[in-house]
């Protein structure tokens, strides 16, 4: 057995030969995996350096943060169950086309082409009808929908990113078991990542009595899920198809302001009635039919009724995600960002814009309008925050109003231009809401939405400090370091 002795091993041979191999893999690796697919060039090269810097590793963080699912049709519905929705959407853009729409709404007349853009996500129908309530304290959103569930005579939506079965999570666990009980239909859909402290198994009783409970892209082995990106981050609920809620606060004791590290909590959420909680509706079903297991849903009049809602706000439902070839709802901030005419407001938690939306931005101040910008004091996320620092310092040097809001952790997601155009929901400025996760977002056509939104903006300015250029300047060298850092990988984060 002299041939297995240490002495007849030629150990920079061996290394060699590993060294090669393990080249070879992650070339194969950055070819195949990444030039394949459709990538942005900063994403490109931020994962190379990944592969080729931590060999084997990287191809595992690869494996879980980095696989996308472009042109993976996974929202089905049968074509049966389109009638009346999917002609609605092609006979909009015909009469617009040929100049033949009726626009009632002069706001909406005059930001057609934003309109026309988003009707090509085949969902996003322009809706009428429509009266908005606006939450910035999730108490009071969450008050009400306790109410409208309580109220409800035949069915219940309810889908969460995070739903956490602690104080407010078990009253609406509760209340919506109640309401099953007596005969109203339950759907319950929670993302698996998001909302990785459940288990289907906490669900057993209101299954027991007919209620539906479903994950999104569940757990392999109930613990392990290899599918960290491309999570639904969408917040949606539907109430007897006459009551629907979109926003960007998730179930849990924090969106209350009950959490010790983040203290209060600043978010806003919509509540809507009228013609667009069809589209709400719409989007629910395909989420809900997004697995073959799934029981899926058909189309049945209980689910879409007629609307006698009055209301002046005119709304489009945009959802993106990565089985789309567009990024809808970016191109719908970047239509906004471009048509503006004098101002820009912006909340956001995350602002990380790629290269596209930043030019769009800097084009904008360069042109004379002026933005405004809100972000968290706070990260809860440290590389993203330091990200989102670093790139409203580039915009505080342009002349951008920029604010840190100092009470609490800020959370909504709003765009808004020239007192005319909002959109609210849950898409933050960055590249995992724009290009890795499911969103949905509602874009408003109305003066008075409008104008509503800005003075919240306002007293928000009164809860926050001003981010000046000497302020941006005079952070220390450790801050300076984490925000290099942050931009190097800001592409996958």
């Amino acid at each position: 057995m002299t041939w297995l002795s240490l002495e007849n091993w030629d150990f920079s041979l061996v290394l060699s030969t590993v060294a090669a191999i393990l080249f070879i893999v992650n070339l194969l690796l950055a070819i195949g995996l990444i030039f394949l697919e459709r990538r942005s060039a900063q994403s490109v090269w931020a994962w190379v350096l990944v592969l080729f810097f931590l060999p084997i590793v990287g191809f595992i963080i690869y494996m879980i943060f980095g696989r996308t699912i472009y042109n993976q049709h996974i929202f089905k519905i049968d074509e049966k169950d389109k009638v009346g929705l999917e002609h609605l959407v092609k006979q909009q853009l015909k009469d617009i086309k040929n100049k033949q729409f009726s626009f009632v709404n002069p706001l909406a007349n005059k930001h057609k082409k934003l309109i026309h853009m988003l009707l090509y996500n085949n969902q996003s129908f322009l809706t009428n009808n429509n009266s908005i309530t606006t939450y910035t304290d999730m108490n009071e959103k969450f008050d009400q929908m306790l109410e409208d569930i309580e109220n409800a005579e035949d069915h219940i939506h309810f889908q969460y990113y995070i739903f956490r079965l602690d104080g407010i999570g078990k009253k609406l666990y509760n209340a919506m078991l109640k309401k099953q009980k007596e005969g109203v239909s339950v759907k319950i859909l929670y993302d698996d990542m998001g909302s990785r402290a459940l288990n289907l198994r906490q669900f057993r009783k209101i299954k027991s009595y007919g209620g539906e409970v479903e994950a999104f892209f569940p757990s392999f082995l109930t613990v392990i899920n290899p599918r960290v990106n491309n999570r639904n981050h969408r917040k949606i609920v539907v109430i007897d198809g006459k009551i629907g809620y979109i926003g960007g606060s998730n179930v849990g004791d924090e969106y209350v302001g009950k959490s010790k590290k983040f203290g209060p909590w600043r978010d806003t959420h919509l509540r809507i009635q009228g013609n667009a909680v069809k589209s709400l509706q719409l989007r629910f079903m395909l989420d809900w039919n997004s697995h073959a297991k799934r029981n899926n849903m058909v189309y049945s009049d209980r689910f879409f009724p007629a609307n006698y809602h009055s209301g002046d706000r005119y709304v489009q439902i945009a959802s993106s995600g990565p089985d789309e070839v567009w990024q809808q709802i970016k191109y719908g901030y970047l239509k906004m960002i471009y048509h503006a005419k004098s101002n820009i407001y912006i909340q956001t938690p995350y602002f990380i814009p790629d290269q596209s939306v930043m030019e769009a931005l800097r084009i904008a101040i360069l042109g004379g309008v002026k933005v405004h910008l809100m972000i968290p004091n706070m990260p809860d996320h440290p590389f993203v925050y330091w990200a989102t620092y670093s790139n409203s310092g580039a915009l505080v040097k342009m002349g951008a109003d920029v604010h840190i809001y100092e009470e609490g952790f800020l959370h909504q997601k709003i765009l808004m231009i020239d007192d005319e155009v909002v959109s609210i929901g849950t898409t933050n400025i960055d590249n995992r809401s724009f290009l890795l996760n499911f969103e949905v977002n509602a874009f408003i056509y109305s003066k008075r939405e409008a104008e509503k939104q800005r003075d919240i903006y306002e007293m928000d300015v009164k809860n926050s400090s001003l981010l000046t250029e000497e302020r941006y300047e005079a952070r220390g060298k450790w801050i300076k370091l984490k925000e290099a850092v942050a931009n190097l990988i800001s592409p996958i984060l």
